[in-house]
């Protein structure tokens, strides 16, 4: 009998009404010191049961090792929190008493196996010791435009130390050479002072905050509350040990020379709404062929943008440039005509004031439609060319001044070097046999190190910048995690992130800056900041047996494993986000956590009770789901009373990709007839939590169906299955199907040898 387990069944929400919970307990006797049964078990006297036996109050041995059958382990986190004691939850309620047929015995059997597998799993795992290390709080902010001056003001304001590098000679960033800006203040109508004096001036005179002007970072080393960084300025060299960075290095506008079909490049009357910005702080708007004022305007929107051939995006905030823009014509030359043509126009937040007050002007005419070409009159002036307007089917404008407004594109490492490198990396991940992975790799090899793009030069094995996912700007997963990048403790902020206006911009530098105070103070604690948020828990590495073959280096897709010359993985744990990825892809399984290992699942497959070989209708289904969406969506069926076929098991799993080969394996030495992985849907529209593991997992599955066939077992036998979380109504049918398939190959060959 295992020393220190307690084994704690709850029989309230149902689950009496549904399983023999006094079966269930008796079950468990041979494996535990204690076994208990409570009503209710999350209440008053429920947690006083436990905490009794943990201090041997009662007379009988002490606990350190829990299992709690009861509710969702979702549910009642802070009840059931026992510092320093191993703590597995069994999902009785949703997963059983909810989800299945009361008082049957394939209810029972299921709600025994579930019992078995906690007690297992709480058997085989380690109380995770937090990591202790000298970290440093001071945040480096990269870029001083008004996201970055604002971000680190911010940090400096909340008593942190901040180095603050700028790559040009001023700081001010795009906005210090705009003429005015859109006011913050109500009625939101009209224009405020351009530029950032008072805010750079707060940052200059600040005490916690060192600014580099002129300057560009030469390398940056370590992980997060442990980065070198080295700085090149004008004077020399600088070197400072930092705890989070924020990225805040603006945005550029498009290319306007793609834009020929719209007459840039043609004429010289034909501008980017960035010329007229300048043109204005620089004297007024003037027509650039003959320097008079322009008598009538053209404002095309989404000059570029809203495109699959340019800019798929919108920028945002160029309508409300152009509203604003207008006021500058309107100053040059009062009596002009100014027309904009739009595919949609947007005034974010309160900015409707202002559009509506330009809309009322007699002069400004607003028109939906889309311009199919500008082209010279012959008589010095401009024709526009629009169609499908209100104007009428086909229309024709005679302008002075063709205003384009483009849009943005993010100031990251996008050049053509990483963008080579990213596609060389997806082609690895995606290979389809060993020969296509093995040129992938050596090609991801070649681009790692490249110069002329950088920005940060990470001393990172995967790249020297933040990866850049969807239209080129970085993040992590950009549903629920728009603020990460996959480089932990590495902020984006303003419009390097996302397109976006000068208030929100601040709003998103305040955040970028709270995210790296965060990061700072959880590395104190030794936790990971998401998704296994307070997570203490690190991979250990048996290097002894590993054989450099590299996958779990390649295939992390945060960038928390170096390796050295021989290729053996150098872990950098304040860079790990727990998702055990590396776990999934060891085929020597060197990798593991104290809580979360490849022997410990595999043990509790073993845990799994097969029916023999003469009970054909019986099957066993296990499936891994991962904890982010698969998990909770199951959980979320059972709150529905949604029913599913009682021969499921289900284990939960931190993500797919840290889904080892071994557990398949197992399984079906096991007698499991059928195995089902559910994970987070990955593609454009979608992400896995852990970025890159969902899509990893399918990859593999090629390799575990081959490992299938050796073992002369149907490779239908696996499949793997994508869903987000709000589709869990169709899990039941998943499951159901599943389990019809199974039947009809059969149960799985290996049980006649049980």
């Amino acid at each position: 009998m295992p020393e220190g387990l307690g084994v704690y069944i709850c029989s309230g929400c149902g689950i009496g009404e549904a399983v023999d919970t006094q079966a269930l307990a008796n079950s468990a006797r041979s494996k535990a010191v204690s076994v208990q049964l409570h009503p209710y078990l999350c209440g008053p006297e429920g947690r006083k049961l436990i905490e009794n036996d943990l201090a041997a109050t009662n007379g009988g041995p002490k606990v350190n090792r829990v299992v709690i059958a009861a509710c969702s382990p979702r549910f009642k986190t802070d009840v059931f929190r026992y510092p320093g004691v191993v703590v597995e939850r069994v999902n009785l309620r949703e997963h059983v008493a909810w989800a299945q047929k009361a008082g049957d015995e394939d209810t029972l059997a299921m709600a025994r196996d579930y019992l078995a597998i906690g007690i297992v799993k709480a058997q085989k795992a380690l109380v995770p010791a937090p990591q202790k290390a000298e970290i440093s709080k001071k945040i480096l902010v990269v870029g001083g435009g008004l996201a970055g001056l604002t971000a680190a003001l911010e940090a400096a304001r909340a008593g942190y130390e901040v180095l603050l590098v700028e790559k040009e000679a001023q700081l001010g960033g795009f906005l210090a050479k705009t003429r005015k800006r859109l006011t913050f203040q109500p009625p939101y109508e009209q224009l405020a002072d351009g530029g950032l004096g008072d805010k750079i001036q707060q940052v200059l005179y600040h005490p916690r905050i060192k600014v580099l002007v002129a300057a560009r970072i030469r390398r940056i080393s370590g992980q997060p509350g442990q980065f070198d960084v080295e700085v090149e300025t004008p004077e020399g060299r600088v070197s400072d040990r930092i705890g989070a960075i924020v990225l805040a290095t603006g945005w550029k506008p498009y290319d306007a020379s793609k834009l020929g079909h719209l007459g840039y490049g043609s004429s010289p009357d034909v501008i980017t709404n960035v010329q007229l910005e300048q043109m204005a702080a620089n004297g007024g708007v003037r027509r650039p062929s003959n320097n008079q004022p322009p008598r009538d305007v053209v404002f095309i929107q989404c000059a570029g943008s809203r495109d699959p051939q340019h800019l798929p995006y919108c920028s945002s905030v160029c309508c409300l440039v152009t509203l604003k823009q207008i006021q500058y014509v309107r100053e040059a030359s009062p009596e002009a005509r100014v027309y904009v043509i739009y595919k949609d126009m947007r005034a974010p937040a309160q900015y409707e004031r202002l559009y509506r007050r330009l809309q009322d002007h007699p002069l400004n005419f607003f028109a939906k439609g889309e311009v199919t070409g500008v082209e010279p009159n012959g008589n010095g002036k401009l024709r526009v060319r629009v169609e499908n307007s209100l104007l009428g089917p086909t229309a024709v404008i005679e302008a002075d001044l063709v205003v384009l407004a483009t849009g943005m594109v993010p100031n990251s490492a996008d050049g053509p070097a990483i963008r080579a490198l990213r596609d060389a990396m997806i082609a690895a991940e995606k290979a389809e046999s060993e020969a296509q992975r093995f040129e992938a790799i050596r090609r991801v090899e070649e681009l790692r190190h490249h110069e002329g793009t950088e920005i940060l030069n990470l001393d990172y094995r995967q790249g020297p910048d933040l990866p850049v996912l969807r239209h080129g700007f970085p993040d992590s997963h950009f549903i629920c995690f728009p603020y990460e990048t996959r480089r932990t403790a590495i902020y984006a902020a303003g419009t390097v992130r996302a397109p976006m206006e000068g208030v929100r911009a601040e709003e998103d530098a305040a955040g970028a800056a709270m995210k790296a105070i965060q990061a700072v103070e959880m590395a104190v604690r030794g936790e990971a900041v998401h998704p296994r948020s307070g997570d203490i828990s690190v991979p250990e590495f048996a290097l002894q047996r590993c054989t450099q073959c590299k996958r779990c280096t390649e295939e992390c897709p945060f960038g928390a494993l170096n390796e050295d010359e021989k290729g053996t993985p150098l872990y950098q744990m304040f860079r790990c986000r727990r998702c055990g990825i590396c776990m999934g892809a060891c085929p020597e399984r060197i990798i593991n956590f104290p809580d979360y290992s490849v022997d410990m699942i595999a043990s509790a497959i073993k845990a799994i009770e097969v029916p023999d070989s003469f009970q054909e209708d019986k099957f066993r289904l296990l499936v891994f789901m991962c904890e982010n969406d698969a998990y909770p969506a199951l959980d979320i069926v059972g709150y529905q009373r949604m029913a599913y076929s009682p021969f499921v098991r289900v284990i939960p799993v931190r993500c797919l990709g840290s889904v080892n080969m071994v557990w398949v394996r197992e399984a079906m030495n096991c007698g499991i007839d059928g195995v089902l992985m559910v994970g987070c849907k990955y593609g454009e529209n979608y992400q896995c939590h852990y970025a890159t593991g969902s899509e990893l997992a399918n990859t593999r599955l090629a390799n575990m169906r081959e490992a299938l066939q050796r073992m002369q077992i149907e490779p239908e036998r696996l499949r793997l299955v994508q869903l987000s979380i709000d589709e869990y109504h169709k899990l039941p049918q998943v499951l159901n199907e599943f389990a019809e398939y199974v039947a009809q190959l059969g149960m799985n060959p290996m049980r006649e040898f049980l």
